[in-house]
């Protein structure tokens, strides 16, 4: 008779029948067999042959690799503006004087590297690069050093020692400029950092009149 301990009180003999179905082995049951069969790795290490990973020769690494030699069309070395080199005897088109001496007229004090900075970047073409920075830093400075010189010059109407700060402003300056030019004219890179944004501005608004 069953009783209420039993796994299926409606058939007395399971039990007996699932003892009988599997085999205990160290009180664990052994699972039914599948047809089913799990993937093995290999017991013998030599049996793996490089066919069976996709591997890349030389050749292959190296087909988009730059190998030295010319540089690609489509590559441009960059340049540095301010760094402009040495500049060489080779005339100026629609100029006809060398570059050498056009690089430090823009620095000459007073107003001749100003008239000489504004004229170079209306005849001077484009492509002259080192020339028109030039002529634009130059001009740039000269403009810097009029602003300064008008503000001492109104003050000075208030007080004596706005006259004589004017005085020694307008030495150094000079001084500066003469400076500038001479390094310009030896082909030394001339770099005035504080009129950077007023020189690229100058240069890209004042362009070559059309002839």
């Amino acid at each position: 008779m069953a009783n209420r301990y039993d796994t299926n009180p409606l058939d007395p003999e399971f039990p007996e029948r699932a003892k009988a179905q599997t085999a205990s082995v160290g009180g664990y049951t052994t699972p039914a067999a599948t047809p089913f069969k799990t993937a093995e790795l290999p017991t013998n290490p030599g049996s793996i042959t490089e066919e069976e990973t996709r591997r890349f020769n030389e050749a292959d690494l190296n087909a988009h690799t730059w190998q030295g030699g010319p540089a690609p069309a489509f590559y441009k070395a960059p340049s540095a503006p301010a760094d402009m080199g040495k500049a060489s005897e080779r005339k100026v088109a629609k100029v006809g004087v060398s570059e050498k001496w056009l690089v430090g007229l823009p620095y000459l004090p007073i107003w001749l590297g100003l008239i000489a900075g504004l004229v170079m970047l209306l005849i001077v073409p484009k492509e002259e690069n080192k020339v028109r920075f030039h002529a634009a830093q130059g001009l740039a400075a000269h403009v810097g050093i009029l602003i300064v010189t008008t503000v001492l010059s109104f003050i000075g109407n208030l007080t004596d020692l706005a006259d004589l700060g004017r005085g020694i402003f307008t030495v150094v300056t000079s001084i500066m400029l003469i400076i500038f030019a001479i390094k310009a004219w030896r082909g030394k890179p001339v770099h005035i950092e504080s009129v950077d944004d007023l020189t690229n501005w100058l240069e890209e608004k004042i362009g070559p009149m059309r002839s």
